[in-house]
């Protein structure tokens, strides 16, 4: 997790501050936000997404409104997967690239009308996104930051579709993987996505400001049968790692590509010419240099974490961008970038944790499979 250094008096609050408190959340700086680290604790709001439900604050991300005829000829430009194949209602996920290829942030664009979309960017990135969308905006378009106006909650785990049926009837059997559907709650607009970024079926709602305590208080309660719990960031990050899911600020940032990412599966080279396409047809065709791998401890070991050294056979070759002991495997995992010629499967590794080496293993993503039932 990409932690700030800002005082507590000068960090942001999002609308559902005051209840986070009330739940008795432990609060960290989050790249200037003070959000929930945890509540009942790590591993106990891990296992209720897995096994029941948990319920995240996410206003701290940042939402864009592209609105006008030019709408989808500006986002092909700007992002790097192709937006012309989302249908009305439909998401994906999606990277802004700087001219060499580097990573600016990954996000989710949804298509929510003809000439409307919405884009769902990190809460680092609001300010930078934003000034690189306007810089980059040569098309008959409107681009509006409206983090400012929403709110958001992600709401996640098997029992999630029964807990939003009590707060929206309806939405959790009309909105499928990667899609978003409008709906009202208390005569406000929500927007309804089934996204996830934990591995586990769940919804992302984005609402009014003026209605979030609302929300999260509503869902809290009528979950309560179904064993819903609030998360914090801590669950939030042991989670995605489970799944090998990035985060921006650790994994991916300017100095890598989504080739070497291995996020190749959302970049269109085959669509028209976007910012940073040149740069990575190039790569594509020559192989990169280095690669991000999944990896994980073998045996018992102390749990490996971001900027530790990746070994082969003794010498250095990478380094740690995310790692975490596994509450749901009860072993050591990780992410990190290495040369690409140690990045195959099943490749031995050593991860060096307080000067000693430890062993490791490249596996697949995901480590953790879990069920899903959308």
């Amino acid at each position: 997790m990409i932690l700030g250094m800002a005082s507590a008096e000068t960090l942001k609050r999002t609308p559902i501050y005051p209840a986070h408190l009330e739940w008795g959340a432990k609060m960290i700086d989050f790249g200037g936000w003070s959000m929930p680290v945890q509540y009942s604790g790590i591993l106990d709001e891990h296992q209720s997404v897995r096994e029941k439900a948990g319920l995240f604050d996410i206003s701290h991300m940042g939402e864009f409104r592209v609105t006008g005829a030019g709408s989808l000829g500006f986002l092909n430009h700007l992002l790097t997967n192709d937006a012309a194949k989302l249908t009305v209602g439909k998401g994906q996920y999606s990277m802004i690239c700087d001219d060499h290829g580097g990573i600016i942030d990954d996000l989710f664009v949804y298509r929510t009308n003809v000439e409307e979309f919405l884009m769902v960017v990190n809460a680092s990135c609001i300010e930078k996104d934003y000034l690189w969308a306007q810089t980059h905006k040569f098309h008959p378009c409107e681009l509006a930051d409206s983090s400012n106006f929403f709110a958001a909650v992600a709401l996640q785990g098997p029992n999630s579709p029964r807990i939003l049926e009590r707060l929206i009837p309806g939405a959790a059997c009309q909105v499928h993987h990667h899609e978003i559907k409008r709906f009202l709650f208390q005569g406000k607009e929500v927007w309804v996505a089934r996204t996830g970024y934990t591995g586990e079926d769940g919804f992302e709602l984005f609402f009014d400001r003026a209605v979030a305590l609302q929300v999260w208080g509503k869902i809290l309660l009528d979950g309560k049968e179904f064993g819903v719990k609030p998360c914090g960031l801590g669950a939030r990050d042991t989670l995605r790692l489970e799944m090998g899911y990035p985060l921006n600020g650790s994994d991916l940032s300017e100095n890598v590509t989504p080739i070497e990412a291995g996020l190749g599966f959302a970049v269109a080279l085959g669509k028209s010419r976007f910012i940073g396409s040149e740069a990575l047809v190039k790569q594509k065709e020559q192989g990169p240099s280095k690669k991000s791998v999944m990896f994980q401890m073998n045996g018992v070991t102390p749990p490996p974490r971001s900027h530790y050294g990746i070994l082969s056979d003794g010498v250095k070759i990478g380094e740690v961008t995310s790692g975490t002991l596994s509450p749901s495997l009860k072993i050591g995992i990780g992410m990190g970038m290495v040369e690409a010629k140690f990045a195959e499967l099943g490749a031995p590794l050593q991860i060096e944790i307080r000067e000693k080496p430890y062993p490791a293993t490249v596996v697949k993503k995901p480590i953790y499979k879990p069920a899903r039932s959308d």
